[in-house]
């Protein structure tokens, strides 16, 4: 069998029903792409409120971006570890990765209601 990478991942067990790690695969592609529209949320933000001079929007947008590079760095790891658990038959590991988008979402939600306020 040709080798394929990261070994770690697919060095030992079994290769598992397609099914489930193509699932995998579109979970993580899912995860990319919650982060990219994060990312490009924060910079709207930026470029929106540019002309306010309010410093706060500069950091709620930054905050964004900063979400949306979490969730990206947490995603290829959680993939890598859901695939060896259904290579060895493990238990799929927790999401953690969720966390983070729901403490950043309710972060940068606050912080927008009270920019607005104030504005």
């Amino acid at each position: 069998m040709a080798r394929r990478w990261p070994e770690w991942v697919y060095d030992e067990g079994e290769e598992p029903d397609p099914r489930f790690t193509l699932a995998n695969e579109r979970t993580l592609l899912a995860a990319l792409r919650t982060a990219l529209a994060f990312m490009a949320a924060g910079v709207a933000l930026h470029i929106a409120t540019a002309s306010t001079g309010e410093r706060i929007w500069s950091y709620v947008a930054m905050g964004v971006v900063v979400v949306g590079l979490l969730q990206a760095g947490a995603a290829f790891p959680r993939w890598a570890r859901s695939e060896r658990a259904l290579r060895t038959g493990q238990p799929l590991p927790a999401a953690s990765s969720a966390f983070i988008l729901v403490i950043g979402l309710v972060v940068a939600g606050i912080a927008v209601l009270v920019g607005l306020a104030i504005a």
